[in-house]
């Protein structure tokens, strides 16, 4: 399943979206993380030092050789060149399967072992000084939305993504490819300011969106987020000093996270189950198309010189049983 964290800035998105990978570790599943904040701080949050965080390949300096496995042999795509951030698969595409080896996680993934197991985390790469004045941010996200689009998972398997922080989600479609979206609210006006943008932006899209407050110090604080999300408040975390600890680069072992905290990681897990178990394929992609044709009238044709409609191929839906078949994708 795919599930993202967003947030305001300084909500503790990254520290929680590295909480809930080291929960799913030792549990036992298979993790996929995935970095795309401008501030790439999710390898630190889980465990990296400053130069093994450094060292993590850029996936928007992939994005040639992303598009070249993943197209395949669709007819429909005459060239890697004509593929853009949404391109939707096809007959013919390659697929992305989260327990598999293939040229895309080899050249943009790398392991990170923790107390429980061992994940794979990529990452979009940081906002570099050549970018400065002449590109967008979310030029390099793209590469994460286009392996999102072709990507598989079953029950048992979870890509998390640690989002570009406030409603900058929205500059793409990729805020409709999660089975759940958790929102971290402090609870403070400012803090719950983003999730009324966000849950206006996502109203008519069927996004299943979640709000877990975060540095909740008691009643009184969970009662003001009660009062301004409603029902989508999930869970309350407080403070931890086994986080404390962590940002301080002296993590202690993962199984003395206080219990409370645990619990609430859980909670977190449950609800992108339930979330999962509803997934509609065929919304999921339709609303890759609408997008795609979206962006290719915008501003895709004129880039590529092509028409870029022709690559939807009407027939194809992007099913979970293709996670058991070959690499390339069938109908």
């Amino acid at each position: 399943m795919k599930i993202a964290f967003v947030g305001k800035g300084g909500s503790g998105k990254t520290t929680l979206s590295s909480l809930f990978i080291r929960h799913l570790a030792a549990n036992e599943a298979d993790v996929i993380a995935v970095d795309a904040d401008i501030n790439q701080h999710l390898g630190a949050a889980l465990g990296l030092d400053e130069k093994e965080a450094a060292a993590l390949p850029a996936m928007g300096a992939q994005l040639p050789l992303i598009k070249e496995y993943l197209r395949g042999s669709n007819p429909r795509i005459a060239s890697a060149e004509s593929m853009i951030k949404t391109t939707p698969p096809g007959e013919g595409s390659r697929l992305l399967r989260v327990r598999e080896e293939n040229p895309v996680y080899t050249a943009c993934a790398r392991p990170v072992p923790l107390d429980d197991g061992e994940v794979r985390l990529m990452a979009t790469g940081p906002f570099a000084e050549s970018d400065l004045g002449v590109a967008c941010y979310h030029s390099k996200v793209g590469a994460v939305e286009l392996c999102l689009n072709h990507l598989v998972d079953g029950p048992d398997e979870f890509v998390v993504v640690d989002m570009t922080a406030g409603s900058d989600s929205f500059a793409s479609g990729m805020f409709t490819r999660f089975d759940m979206t958790f929102l971290v609210a402090e609870p403070t006006r400012k803090g719950v300011s983003v999730y009324r943008q966000y849950k206006e932006y996502a109203r008519d899209f069927g996004v299943t969106l979640r709000v877990v407050g975060n540095k909740v110090q008691g009643q009184d604080d969970l009662d003001f987020l009660r009062a301004e999300v409603g029902d989508d408040l999930l869970v309350g975390i407080g403070h931890s000093d086994w986080v404390r600890a962590m940002e301080k680069g002296r993590p202690a072992p993962f199984e003395l996270l206080e219990a409370d905290n645990r619990m609430a990681l859980q909670s977190l897990q449950d609800a992108a189950e339930d979330s999962y178990a509803l997934r509609d394929p065929e919304r999921y992609t339709r609303q890759m198309v609408h997008f795609h044709l979206k962006n290719a009238e915008s501003w895709g044709n004129d880039k590529t010189g092509v028409d870029l409609a022709a690559q939807v191929d009407p027939s194809f839906v992007l099913h979970d049983r293709h996670a058991g078949t070959s690499a390339t994708a069938s109908v």
